[in-house]
């Protein structure tokens, strides 16, 4: 089935969210759904939409795989508590590492992130509630690239030939699958939602793993978390679209008191775009980029090289991975 965009300046939020509150409703089983809170627009956006459809029908899980920045689950959980969600952590950092094992090749990571999420966690989840319908933040962005072969988005199933009930054993509901993020985030201003999230800069579904090329370990995580950090500090202030840091699989050669030093490498990427279709790197004083050497090189612990993106979109892409 094509799917028809709602473009950003045709969108009417309050109408669009009446809308999908309905739809929602007559789709849930019985009235009851599970989705997975990550705190980006789009998941914050459904599930605002999902409590506000079903009520305490919709169960609400914080998937805590490992993968998030400093502190996130926690973060997040309180701040859709004060919202009046409540929102259940559940640990699943075993799955996500034990299926991430050994994998290198972007596409074959997406792959194991999908069938952990999806298969592993979720169908246990929706197993043990009952419940067999899953609602999710697919975008059409997701969709776009995902199809047009730009690389695989962990949240693209039908689209793909997968039957979830036949599969996973639940159906999966997507309210937000005609717009891009723009659009998202005026709805999620019209639901109530506080700025911090509706203008929170755009997170990877596959999260921190997306930022690590190579393998993906316990402690390579580890780093680019702390180096995610360090960007997020520095460049908060600016308006650039997204920000963060990407850890690259080979070392190189560092000199510490005068001595060779053999560590790794961040690269930093920082993005103009309104869509995420095309984006150009953000042209950031040598001040800044001198300063956020300095800090990744003394703050994370084996990195002696800091390097910054300066090709645009494409044929870049905004993430590396």
């Amino acid at each position: 089935m094509k799917i028809e965009e709602i473009e950003t300046r045709d969108l009417e939020p309050d109408k669009f969210i009446e809308e999908k509150i309905a739809e929602i409703t007559s789709s849930a089983d019985n009235g009851r759904a599970v989705n997975a809170l990550s705190g980006g627009v789009d998941s914050a956006t459904v599930t605002m939409l999902g409590h506000k459809a079903l009520g305490d029908g919709l169960k609400t899980y914080f998937i805590d795989h490992g993968l998030m920045r400093q502190d996130e689950p926690q973060q997040i959980v309180s701040l859709f508590k004060k919202l009046g969600v409540p929102v259940e952590i559940v640990d699943a950092q075993s799955e996500f590492f034990n299926a991430l094992e050994g994998v290198a090749d972007p596409e074959e990571k997406r792959e194991a992130i999908t069938h952990a999420f999806y298969e592993d966690v979720f169908g246990r989840l929706a197993k043990d509630s009952g419940v067999k319908c899953l609602l999710q933040g697919t975008i059409y962005t997701d969709i776009e690239e995902t199809v047009a072969g730009v690389k695989r988005q962990h949240n693209i199933l039908a689209q793909l030939g997968i039957d979830t009930e036949d599969s996973y054993g639940y159906k999966v509901i997507e309210p937000l699958i005609q717009l891009r993020k723009p659009a998202v985030r005026k709805v999620a201003k019209a639901l109530g939602l506080p700025e911090e999230i509706y203008n929170r800069p755009p997170f990877p579904g596959p999260a921190l793993s997306a930022r690590v090329i190579g393998e993906v370990t316990p402690e390579r995580v580890r780093l680019v978390r702390k180096a995610t950090k360090v960007v997020e500090d520095e460049l908060s202030h600016t308006e650039a679209f997204q920000y963060f840091a990407i850890l690259h699989e080979d070392k190189v050669t560092g000199v510490r008191d005068g001595k060779r030093d053999y560590g790794f490498q961040i690269e930093v990427r920082c993005w103009d775009s309104q869509d995420a279709k095309t984006g150009s790197p953000t042209r950031l004083s040598y001040d800044i980029l001198d300063r956020l050497a300095q800090r990744i090189t003394s703050e994370v612990l084996g990195v002696v090289s800091v390097t910054y993106n300066i090709t645009k979109k494409p044929p870049s892409t905004i993430e590396a991975v």
